[in-house]
């Protein structure tokens, strides 16, 4: 259930007009790096980048993009077993600056001069980009992580209550 309510989300937040650099997949792909077995944990994102890339268009960098996401996942594989809210920032900071390194080196290949200056314009002119992609990723990391372990806590809850009340005979 946990993997069709994460791909649904995050199809959605790619068709769906939005902010520019505000989408879930970031978080996505820490999430369910850091939740859910390694099998589900890179078919979840793919999935996610594969029907939403056929819907809005494909494009020359999906293997970067793609790519960034997969290195993401590891990144949440790691955290799995050290979860905390300072590791979870560092965490989501990481994989922003991931995404960025990936995909600008992508962008510096196809789209710039492959010299030392088209280099760095490159990378300059994405500033911008890193620090929307990363407030995103802060945001959506902290929301994911924060409702599941919310969510698990009532549910740990209510079966504890509902275990706990001897059956009436």
């Amino acid at each position: 259930m946990t993997a069709y309510i994460l791909i649904l989300i995050g199809i959605m937040a790619r068709i769906i007009p939005h902010v520019p650099n505000y989408a879930p997949i970031t978080a996505i792909a820490l999430f369910s790096g850091a939740y859910l077995n390694k099998k589900y944990a890179y078919f979840i994102p793919l999935v996610i980048m594969i029907i939403s890339d056929l819907i809005i268009g494909l494009h020359d960098m999906i293997l970067f993009t793609w790519g960034a996401f997969c290195l993401t996942i590891l990144i949440g594989i790691w955290l799995k077993e050290q979860k905390g809210i300072k590791n979870i920032l560092l965490s989501s900071i990481m994989a922003s600056l991931l995404f960025f390194v990936v995909t600008n080196f992508g962008v510096w290949l196809f789209w710039y001069p492959n010299t030392l200056q088209g280099f760095l314009n490159c990378y300059i002119k994405a500033l911008p980009f890193l620090r929307d992609t990363a407030a995103s990723s802060i945001i959506f990391t902290f929301g994911f992580f924060g409702a599941y372990e919310l969510i698990k806590k009532i549910v740990l809850k209510l079966n504890k209550k509902y275990i706990s009340v001897p059956a009436k005979v």
